[in-house]
């Protein structure tokens, strides 16, 4: 859900707050799964805004050694470098709930039913939510692309 490997022991110590603070809230109602998962997504949305608050660069140190060995040269190291960030940016503007849905379908490969049952929701929101998330990234990246268009322009870069 967008949280640096670094962060992941915290997050989910303060996950585990947030469930025994709560857990007498839990009404039934849905699924624990889903109801853990609810929680999940907020905690980990909180603690993208307050990194991204922070200005902290979101690549894990041993990311960067993988792709500095995998690039045959520093140019390459740095473009890589940039796109990941870019892809980082663009998943942060999505809402937790599409977000979940189009790194499940796209990263972890999983299906449609599968998510459909973790989070608790009829398979046509699942499509919903995916089609949307699949819109508004792209259209981020877009943004994104021309950001940085502009930027590269801006100190004397030629096309």
């Amino acid at each position: 859900m967008g949280i640096p490997e670094s962060e992941l022991a915290d997050v989910l110590q303060e996950t585990l707050l947030v469930v025994h603070r709560r857990l007498d809230s839990y009404d039934r109602k849905s699924r624990l799964t889903t109801w853990l998962f609810g929680i999940c997504l907020r905690v980990a949305a909180t603690a993208r805004r307050g990194r991204r608050r922070r200005r902290e660069d979101v690549m894990e140190p041993e990311a960067q050694g993988r792709l500095l060995v995998e690039s045959n040269s520093p140019e390459e190291y740095v473009i890589a470098r940039d796109a990941r960030q870019r892809l980082e940016l663009a998943l942060d503007t999505l809402e937790p709930e599409k977000r979940a849905v189009l790194v499940m379908f796209e990263l972890e490969g999983m299906q449609c039913g599968e998510i459909a049952e973790l989070l608790g929701v009829p398979k046509g929101t699942v499509f919903s939510r995916l089609s949307s998330a699949r819109q508004a990234f792209l259209a981020s990246l877009q943004r994104l692309e021309k950001r940085d268009n502009r930027r590269y322009f801006a100190a004397g870069g030629r096309p």
